[in-house]
């Protein structure tokens, strides 16, 4: 279709950051994708949008590792990752912040934090600890009062700063989040967009941020693709998605 862009030239692909290619996956016999391809720059926010069932969280979760493609490949910082373990790609330098958060509720906030720096050696993590705990509370501060707190009493909000902040202890190139916006009032929707566009160009990170809050996405996404029924129908900057008369009706409540 005339609205996807061309193939990248050698020069684009120098710039990208992550590069999915051709990829399809299957539940059983089911196509779940089907032949999706994107990219993310360097220092990029990349957003991912589609309805439930579009395919959204099985991209998420092909590209961390929790399944495995049938085809096409998932190219990240120059390496092919696809069908590598989790845990192998998080020290790639791949974090993901699930739907839900996925926290540990009976833990304190602050054993929550260091369970996201697993993936660092003893020594690393004796070297990098403080850094990394001094960027999670300049960025989310609320979090610096709530260390002994469990983390199933935190607010919704903070829940969702906690998931984020967990994710950046591990230093991360690239961050993916599967709908962080769930549950979040307007307000906290808002909130927790800029503050994502704050760790995107303070830190040099790049978020992969899949969606179904289209609007809130849009307005911090310099990219965006549109996935219905595990294939890519629209990509394009964020002003070119919002100006499409079709998603704007389907996804924008135009």
């Amino acid at each position: 279709p005339d609205h996807l862009q061309k193939d990248p030239t050698p020069t684009q692909i120098q710039d990208l950051h992550l590069a999915v290619e051709d990829l399809c996956v299957f539940y059983g016999e089911a196509q779940a994708l089907n032949h999706v391809s994107l990219s993310v720059k360097k220092g990029q926010t990349v957003a991912v949008l589609g309805s439930n069932g579009a395919g959204k969280t099985t991209l998420l979760r092909t590209l961390t590792g929790m399944l495995r493609p049938r085809e096409g490949n998932i190219v990240f910082s120059g390496l092919n990752i696809e069908g590598k373990p989790p845990s192998e790609i998080i020290r790639k330098g791949i974090a993901i912040v699930p739907e839900g958060g996925e926290l540990f509720g009976a833990m304190s906030v602050s054993d929550n934090l260091l369970l996201g720096t697993y993936p660092m050696s003893r020594s690393e993590r004796k070297e990098k600890l403080s850094a990394r705990l001094k960027t999670a509370f300049d960025t989310f501060p609320i979090l610096k009062s709530r260390l002994s707190q469990k983390a199933e009493t935190l607010s919704g909000g903070e829940r969702q700063m906690l998931a984020v902040a967990r994710a950046l202890m591990s230093n991360p190139e690239l961050v993916a989040l599967d709908e962080p916006s769930l549950g979040l009032s307007p307000l906290l929707v808002t909130e927790m967009m800029r503050l994502l566009k704050n760790v995107c160009s303070n830190m040099s990170i790049s978020i992969l941020l899949v969606e179904q809050n289209a609007k809130a996405a849009l307005k911090i996404a310099d990219y965006a693709y549109v996935l219905e029924r595990g294939e890519v129908s629209f990509q394009g900057s964020g002003r070119e998605v919002v100006s499409n008369p079709s998603i704007y009706s389907a996804y924008l409540g135009g």
